[in-house]
């Protein structure tokens, strides 16, 4: 791979790929939005919005992967990357605080106040004469019908294993890639890509058992809304970390990365670990408290 020139810094090229993802996330997310409202298109419309989002990655991933093996980056480009990967993670941090708000606020201010534990004029006397705060809850009025809360043992605890189990595989591969042993990075990163699929897989056997089994649904009032707003978004990181984790794979398996020079793995490495310490958290508060 050539070097660059680092008193040069890369500007990149006009590109359309932006707009490409904008259009697949806007149609994406209507998508889903109408879906869950009923609406007939809204399937469909997020289907096509996921396959404009998949076609773009796969077209600017490859852009950026023939920039970076092309050696036009230089170390400068490389500090960039290690910011706009750090920012991005802050901001997924902030993303899972405000759910994990949302959850706090509920249990801990809206419900007591509905039940009158609080001094404050808006108490149940006003809002919802004779409501009892307890946790977990689908009121006020029972909304959802009755149901059973999701625990913490079974798949829950085997899933907690899981992601454990890939925060340790993707640090002997990182280990093993600095010290330039491929064949041990190819076989300890597809086990963590792998774990993470088991993961999402075994998330939706546990959505299944909660529709089917525990009447625990969207509908199921604030506690079914909280607990499938926050697996679920985070299913979906687990998601995008597997699809990253993968995509190196391939590229490691094509004779990418040096002992020196893998800020690609590196990036991924960091998002999965993010996405492991955010189960924790949420493994702690939505199913065990």
């Amino acid at each position: 791979m050539a070097t660059a020139d680092s008193s040069k810094y890369y500007v990149p090229h006009g590109s359309h790929w932006p707009v490409v993802g904008a259009i697949g996330l806007l149609l994406t997310m209507a998508g889903v939005s109408a879906w869950l409202n009923g609406s007939t298109f809204g399937m469909w419309t997020f289907y096509a919005g996921l396959g404009v989002v998949v076609f773009m990655m796969f077209g600017w991933f490859g852009n950026v992967i023939d920039e970076s093996e092309g050696g036009i980056y230089s170390a400068q480009v490389d500090t960039s990357f290690r910011m706009g990967m750090s920012w991005f993670i802050f901001s997924e941090v902030m993303f899972f605080a405000a759910f994990f708000g949302a959850l706090f606020y509920a249990r801990s201010y809206a419900l007591p106040w509905l039940d009158g534990g609080s001094n404050n004029f808006f108490t149940n006397s006003l809002l919802w004469t004779g409501f009892e705060s307890s946790w977990p809850s689908n009121g006020p009025s029972g909304i959802g019908g009755t149901f059973q809360s999701m625990g913490p043992l079974g798949l829950p605890l085997i899933n907690t294993l899981i992601l454990i189990s890939s925060s340790v595989t993707i640090t002997i591969a990182h280990h093993a890639l600095v010290a330039d042993k491929r064949n041990v990075v190819k076989f300890w990163l597809a086990a963590t890509f792998l774990l993470g699929f088991v993961f999402v897989y075994l998330q939706a056997v546990e959505y299944i058992h909660a529709y089917k089994e525990l009447n625990l649904t969207l509908e199921t009032g604030i506690y079914g809304s909280t607990f499938f707003m926050l697996t679920g978004f985070h299913g979906m990181h687990v998601s995008i970390g597997a699809l990253m984790l993968f995509i190196v794979w391939i590229r490691i398996m094509r004779g990418h990365f040096t002992a020196k020079h893998h800020f690609a793995f590196e990036a991924s490495a960091w998002y999965w670990h993010f996405v492991d310490v955010v189960w924790l958290g949420l493994y702690i508060f939505v199913y065990w408290l």
